[in-house]
C-alpha cells in the first residue's frame, strides 16, 4: 500500500486544529485587546483559507494530484474538470465556507469592518497561497466570493448572476470569473453607504488578484486555446 504524500498528512493533522481554533478564538478572544485580537484571527484565518479541498479530496477519492492535470490549481474548475461534477460541487461548498467563516470569526471577535475585510483578503490569500502546499493553490474565486458573502450579500448575488450568465454563454469558466468578479467589485462600489466605504478595498483588492490569477486563462482565451465547460483536463506534461 502507498503511503500518503506528505501535504496530506499534514493536512489532515492541521485539519482538527483548525476547526478547533475557529469554534475556541470567538470564545477566548473576545474581551482581548484589538492588536492581540488580530494577532490571533488573522494567521487563523490564513490556516483556514490553506486548507486544500480540491488537492485533498481527489487524493483521497482517486489517488491524483490535481496539480498535475489541467491548469495545476486546486479550486473548483480544475476539480470538474479532472474529478467530475460531484467532487466539483463539493469543492464549491467548501471553498466558499472558507471565506464566509473567516469573515464571521472577524465580525465575532473584533467587529469592525476593516477586520472583516482583512479576514476575508487573508483567507483568500490561504486559498491561493497554501502553506501546507509550497504556497500553490486556487486563483480564489470561491474564497472570496465566501467573504462577499457575509459582507456584500447583494454584491455577491449581483456577481454569481454576472458568473453564470457570462460562462453559460461563453462556456468559459474563467471568462465568467474574471468578469462576475468585475461586475461585484463595481457593485461593492455603487452600494456602498457610510459603513460599508471599507468594503470597497475588499472588492478593489479581490478583484485585482483574482485577474491577476486568471492572466493565462486571458491568455489562452484571446488564442483560443482555453478549455471550455465539460472538456476534461489532461494530465501536465
Amino acid at each position: 500500500m502507498n503511503r500518503p504524500p506528505t501535504s496530506i498528512i499534514v493536512q489532515a493533522v492541521a485539519i482538527p486544529f483548525i476547526i478547533a481554533g475557529v469554534v475556541a478564538v470567538p470564545l477566548i478572544m473576545d474581551n482581548r485587546s484589538e492588536a492581540a485580537q488580530y494577532s490571533v484571527v488573522l494567521p487563523l484565518v490564513y490556516l483556514l483559507g490553506s486548507i486544500s479541498w480540491g488537492y485533498m479530496l481527489l487524493q483521497w477519492k482517486m489517488g491524483v494530484d490535481v496539480r498535475q492535470y489541467g491548469s495545476g490549481r486546486t479550486g473548483m474548475s480544475n476539480v470538474l474538470r479532472t474529478g467530475g461534477v460531484k467532487s466539483a460541487a463539493v469543492v464549491f461548498a467548501l471553498d466558499i465556507a472558507k471565506g464566509v467563516v473567516a469573515v464571521l470569526i472577524a465580525r465575532t471577535v473584533i467587529g469592525t469592518p476593516a477586520a472583516e475585510v482583512s479576514a476575508a483578503l487573508i483567507a483568500m490569500a490561504g486559498h491561493n497561497w497554501p502553506v501546507f502546499l509550497q504556497f500553490k493553490g486556487g486563483r480564489g474565486i470561491l474564497t472570496a466570493l465566501g467573504g462577499l458573502v457575509v459582507i456584500a450579500p447583494l454584491a455577491a448575488l449581483i456577481a454569481t448572476a454576472t458568473f453564470l450568465a457570462v460562462a453559460g454563454l461563453s462556456r468559459y469558466i474563467s471568462l465568467g470569473s474574471v468578469i462576475g468578479v468585475t461586475i461585484g467589485a463595481i457593485s461593492v462600489v455603487v452600494l456602498a453607504d457610510v459603513r460599508s466605504d471599507t468594503n470597497i478595498i475588499y472588492g478593489v483588492i479581490a478583484t485585482a488578484v483574482i485577474i491577476w490569477q486568471h492572466r493565462d486563462n486571458i491568455h489562452r482565451i484571446r488564442d483560443g486555446s482555453e478549455r471550455r465547460i465539460g472538456q476534461s483536463a489532461t494530465k501536465v506534461e
